[in-house]
């Protein structure tokens, strides 16, 4: 199987209710976002995608999230916008825009060195 992966960011600000620490205060992240698709068809090109589609329908998905306040959007209504809960949004919105290709995982990186991977 052949494996792409794309990467982008977003910087947003949450608030993480409950939790014991700093980051039950409004903070800020520019959290790094890779998208990895498997597939075994490749085109006429010799191409399983094109890395600049592949691209364009991440940022699709994270325009909405970019310099926003997590907590107030509808996304994350009932549920702290973790980066658990950031990186499972990410990967149910962007799974059907990349179909047929398989979206194996979106991984969210809030620094350099903390990520969270959400997928299969």
């Amino acid at each position: 199987m052949f494996k792409l992966k794309v990467k982008d960011h977003i910087a947003a600000s949450h608030i993480l209710v409950g939790y014991e620490g700093p980051c039950s205060k409004l903070h800020g992240h520019t959290w790094q976002v890779e998208a990895t698709v498997g597939g075994n068809q490749l085109d006429q090109v010799g191409l399983l995608a094109d890395f600049k589609t592949l691209k364009g329908k991440l940022k699709d998905v994270l325009m909405p999230l970019d310099h926003a306040h997590l907590n107030d959007l509808p996304a994350f209504a009932g549920v702290n916008p973790s980066t658990e809960h950031l990186a499972k949004y990410i990967y149910t919105q962007l799974a059907p825009a990349v179909a047929p290709l398989e979206l194996e995982s979106v991984q969210v990186w809030e620094s350099e060195t903390a990520s969270v991977t959400y997928g299969q």
